[in-house]
């Protein structure tokens, strides 16, 4: 735990710093909710397509969603959300106009983890 997930528009396959990117959120999730470097898990998926609105303008987007074990405070997991949506764009080459989000929320009480 944390468990992280970022999906973000094909497109942007070579406009975005995975390391980095996946560095960074680590980094925010020790720094704001307790969590420890070695216990975070970040994927990348790629989405072939994504639509925005209407449909009628291409757009991109990246979605990170970070999920935690229970116990956080509302006020700790939204300045998580809001550290991680302020250094999206920094991992982005020219971030303009692409759409940002970031969710973080509780992980199911039943979640289990193990190395195998």
């Amino acid at each position: 735990m944390p468990n992280i997930t970022v999906d973000h528009s094909a497109a942007l396959d070579g406009r975005l710093d995975r390391p980095a990117l996946a560095g960074a959120v680590h980094q925010a999730c020790v720094d704001l909710v307790g969590a420890r470097v070695p216990a975070c898990k970040t994927r990348f998926r790629s989405a072939e397509e994504t639509v925005v609105g209407d449909g009628t303008e291409e757009a991109h987007v990246v979605h990170v969603e970070i999920a935690l074990l229970a116990g956080r405070t509302e006020e700790a997991k939204q300045a998580l959300t809001e550290s991680v949506l302020t250094l999206l764009p920094t991992h982005i080459k020219d971030p303009e106009g692409v759409h940002l989000s970031v969710e973080v929320r509780d992980l199911a009480p039943a979640y289990k983890s193990a190395l195998g």
